[in-house]
């Protein structure tokens, strides 16, 4: 049987790979959306005058970026010595798509990619062009120069697709990368939790942020307890890793989502954030889904986790911005 040594969830926004002299090129996009914050849509100008009693424009200084940006890279450095200190041998990454490699046209609410290979190739010029403002810069952030390919672990893969199928998921299965690039979810983990030295992975999608198929929390959590019991299933000594990338609450920051969310995580009891209404899980925040799959896994393992920081990065007085999280099971 396989022995599951370690979970980890992280953050992985463009605001962790860039430096803090451009956390606010994306302002001038918040202020022409539609944010979606506590159970609504609200503009900018709504959102800035609603929070405008939170003290927020103390939150927006370079100051107060680079000390948060400082803290950020810290907790990525040590999640990245405690992943090597735990002697991986394959790991299950579970994140999100964000038009990178599916389209609306076909768009999985989970998939599990079971080919040989994991292409991490760079963007084409023309595949520059659908780049949201702000992000351009973020890029290698995910995508090492002249691009990369990871080794994929097709038998794992094949077991959790059959325990899915089994415990009714109707899961996609993948055997190749439908666009050569990999979505930043997993880029940011083979770049920066493995540091470019990526041990052979699982990767499993979760549709958060498009309608109409997007999975309930409540529906993610039971998902991750189904690939629990297809690694523990599995006749194998491999040492495996589950990692979550995504999250926390954005494009627009909710610290009071965010606390119910490391709570239930910290207290292995989710029936709270599942009493915040699938409504909440939209936009950037609905990456927490990925986490979910992770947390519920690792409830049931009886591992412990170990919140290792909360950090809120704003980058506009409307609230805008990634607040980020720092997690691991050992």
């Amino acid at each position: 049987m396989a022995e599951i040594v370690l979970g980890i969830g992280t953050s992985h926004g463009p605001m962790l790979v860039t430096e803090t002299e451009i956390w606010g090129a994306r302002v001038p996009n918040d202020k022409v959306s539609v944010h979606a914050w506590r159970n609504g849509d609200w503009t900018y100008d709504q959102l800035v005058e609603a929070r405008a009693g939170e003290g927020l424009a103390a939150q927006i200084t370079r100051e107060v970026w680079d000390e948060r940006q400082a803290r950020c890279q810290a907790n990525i450095e040590q999640l990245a010595d405690i992943f090597a200190d735990a002697r991986v041998d394959i790991a299950v990454i579970v994140g999100n798509d964000q038009n990178e490699i599916y389209r609306n046209s076909l768009n999985p609410a989970f998939a599990v990619h079971y080919g040989d290979t994991i292409t991490n190739y760079e963007f084409t010029p023309e595949r520059m062009k659908e780049v949201p403002p702000g992000v351009e810069k973020s890029l290698p952030g995910y995508i090492p120069a002249g691009g990369a390919e990871y080794p994929g672990c097709p038998e794992l893969a094949l077991r959790i697709i059959g325990q899915a199928i089994a415990d009714e998921f109707d899961v996609a299965a993948m055997n190749a990368m439908p666009r050569p690039e990999t979505p930043h979810a997993w880029g940011f983990v083979y770049r920066r939790i493995m540091r470019d030295n990526p041990c052979p992975s699982v990767m499993v999608t979760v549709n958060t942020f498009f309608p109409p198929n997007q999975p309930t929390v409540r529906r993610c959590y039971k998902f991750g307890q189904s690939i629990l019991q297809a690694i523990r299933e599995w006749d194998s000594d491999k040492r495996v890793a589950l990692i979550a990338s995504g999250g926390l609450t954005h494009f627009v920051i909710d610290e009071a989502v965010d606390r119910t969310f490391l709570d239930g995580l910290a207290n292995k009891q989710f029936e709270p954030v599942f009493a915040l209404g699938e409504d909440i899980f939209r936009d950037g925040t609905s990456e927490m889904k990925n986490w979910v799959p992770v947390a519920g896994a690792m409830a049931q393992l009886g591992l412990e986790p170990h919140v290792m920081d909360y950090i809120p990065c704003y980058r506009s007085e409307a609230g805008t911005g990634n607040a980020m999280g720092f997690v691991y099971w050992r």
